[in-house]
């Protein structure tokens, strides 16, 4: 479980930016992909304030061990969903492809 935080709230079985529906890990891929403050408050408007997206990151920092624990748990629960609900496998080709395309444009 995650500390306390003003700028990380937990609900619903997850963590989101204090405030808004912007997940937790939306934010960490953001981050460790390398898009800057400024790009992730533009892409996320509904953070709210690019001060609140520089209070998401230093809790990132903060807690090294705990975000990584929770992203290996939101991977587990994604391939769960995927295995309960599988899609037709060109749609699921397509979506990572996408999935890729983004993650890799986003890296520069």
């Amino acid at each position: 479980m995650l500390p306390a935080s003003p700028y990380v709230e937990a609900r619903n079985g997850g963590y989101y930016a204090a405030g808004s529906r912007i997940p937790l890990d939306t934010i960490v891929v953001a981050f460790r992909n390398g898009e800057s403050p400024e790009t992730t408050l533009n892409n996320y408007p509904w953070i709210g304030s690019l001060a609140k997206v520089y209070g998401i990151i230093t809790f990132i920092l903060e807690h090294p061990a705990e975000i990584e624990e929770y992203m290996k748990d939101q991977e587990r629960a994604y391939e769960e969903f995927k295995a309960q609900h599988p899609m037709p496998p060109e749609l699921l080709q397509k979506l990572e492809r996408a999935m890729a395309e983004i993650s890799t444009t986003n890296k520069t």
